[in-house]
C-alpha cells in the first residue's frame, strides 16, 4: 500500500533578520541600524493560512515583506517551494511563486489603467497563457475574485474600497502564485467587506492550492481564517500555536494582553477580557534590549528576563505550540493567567 507523500512547505523561515541602516544629518551619513526582525523562524505548510499578528512596530510587516523580496535579509534563511529566496530573485522566477497584496489597494494600483487592462498587462507580460487565451483568463480571474464584467472597465478611483482590494488580489493572481502575503488587506474595510475578502482568500486556498501569510492586528478576522498563528513583539516570536489553541489556551503574557484588548459584544461585560495590560511602548529597534523584548511591559518580568539573550522558544504539547517566556510554566504565572483569563465570545 502506498501513501500520497505530502506536497512540500510553501514558505520555511529560518532565523530570518532584517536591518535597516538609521541615516542623519544633511550628508545623509549612517549612524546606527534599527533592528527590525530578529532571528525569526517559522514555516507555512502548503495550502494554509497562517497569519503573524501583533501591535504596531512589531516587525510583521517587514517579515513579510522580506519573504517576497522586499526587504533586506541581514542574515537566515528563506525558501520558498524549497528553493532559496536569494537564488530565486538572481534566476527572476520570484514573482512567480511569491505576491504581496497591501493594505492601501488605491496606492498600489495604476490610477491610468482599468482594472480589466491591468490584469491583461500581468498576464500578457508573465505568459502565464497562450496570447490566444488571455481575454478568457482575465475574464476567469475576475470571475473569481467577485468583480461584474461592468467594473471591470472602470479606473480604481470609481471603485469602492473592497472592490479595489478584490482587484489587487486577482492582480496577485494572475501570476499563478504558489504563496500570498496579504497586509493588513481587510483593516481599512468595514465589517461586512471584511468578512467576504476573508471569505474569499479560504476559497482560493481551497481552490487554487494557494498558501497565505496574513498579516494583521485585529484577533477577530484573526481567529476567523487562521490555522497557525505567530505572536509577535520587538522583532521577535513570543508564541506560536494553531489557531484554536491559541485563543483557547495561550501562554504568553503578550497573547494574554492582545486577546485582552479585543471587546466583548455585551453591555453587561466591563468590556475587556483579561486583567494584563501592556505598559510600555515597544522597544526601540535601534537599541534592542538583552533579554526579553517584552520585559518592559511583562507583570511578571524577573532579573533573568533582563540579562543575556531573548528567551528560546520552547515545545507545550506536540501540536506545534511554541512559546518564548522564562516563566511561562511557573506556578505563580499559570495560576495568575488562568484566573485573569476568561473564554473568548
Amino acid at each position: 500500500m502506498t501513501t500520497e507523500a505530502s506536497p512540500p512547505d510553501a514558505v520555511v523561515v529560518e532565523d530570518l533578520a532584517v536591518r535597516f541602516p538609521i541615516r542623519t544629518g544633511v550628508l545623509r551619513r549612517v549612524t546606527g541600524t534599527a533592528h527590525a526582525v530578529d532571528g525569526v523562524s517559522f514555516t507555512v505548510p502548503a495550502r494554509s493560512i497562517v497569519t503573524i499578528v501583533g501591535e504596531s512596530g512589531s516587525g510583521k510587516t517587514t517579515t513579510g515583506r522580506a519573504l517576497v523580496g522586499l526587504s533586506p535579509i541581514a542574515s537566515g534563511r528563506v525558501r520558498v517551494e524549497g528553493d532559496e529566496l536569494a537564488e530565486l530573485r538572481r534566476d527572476k522566477r520570484l514573482p512567480r511563486l511569491a505576491q504581496i497584496v497591501y493594505q492601501d489597494p488605491y496606492a498600489s494600483l495604476n490610477p491610468r489603467m482599468t482594472i480589466r487592462a491591468m490584469i491583461r498587462e500581468v498576464v500578457t507580460v508573465h505568459r502565464t497563457v497562450d496570447r490566444e487565451a488571455v481575454s478568457e483568463r482575465v475574464e476567469e480571474l475576475l470571475g473569481q475574485v467577485g468583480i461584474r464584467p461592468e467594473l471591470a472597465d472602470r479606473y480604481p478611483h470609481e471603485l469602492s474600497g473592497g472592490q479595489r482590494q478584490r482587484a489587487a488580489i486577482a492582480r496577485a493572481l494572475a501570476v499563478e502564485p504558489r504563496f500570498i502575503v496579504c497586509d493588513e488587506i481587510v483593516s481599512a474595510l468595514d465589517v461586512s467587506i471584511q468578512g467576504q475578502i476573508v471569505n474569499l482568500l479560504k476559497d482560493l486556498r481551497r481552490e487554487r492550492d494557494v498558501s497565505f501569510l496574513f498579516i494583521s492586528h485585529d484577533m477577530s478576522v484573526v481567529r476567523h481564517i487562521s490555522d497557525q498563528v505567530v505572536v509577535m513583539y520587538g522583532g521577535k516570536i513570543m508564541e506560536s500555536a494553531p489557531c484554536d489553541e491559541l485563543f483557547s489556551a495561550p501562554r504568553h503574557p503578550y497573547t494574554h494582553a492582545l486577546l485582552g484588548a479585543v471587546p466583548v459584544p455585551d453591555p453587561r461585560s466591563p468590556g475587556l477580557r483579561s486583567g494584563i495590560r501592556t505598559r510600555a511602548e515597544p522597544p526601540d529597534p535601534a537599541a534592542p534590549l538583552p533579554g526579553c523584548r517584552f520585559q518592559r511591559s511583562c507583570p511578571f518580568a524577573t532579573d533573568v528576563c533582563r540579562e543575556g539573550d531573548s528567551p528560546p522558544q520552547v515545545s507545550v504539547g506536540t501540536s506545534g505550540h511554541t512559546v518564548a517566556c522564562h516563566h511561562f510554566d511557573t506556578p505563580a504565572v499559570r495560576e495568575a493567567l488562568s484566573l485573569e483569563r476568561t473564554p473568548a465570545p
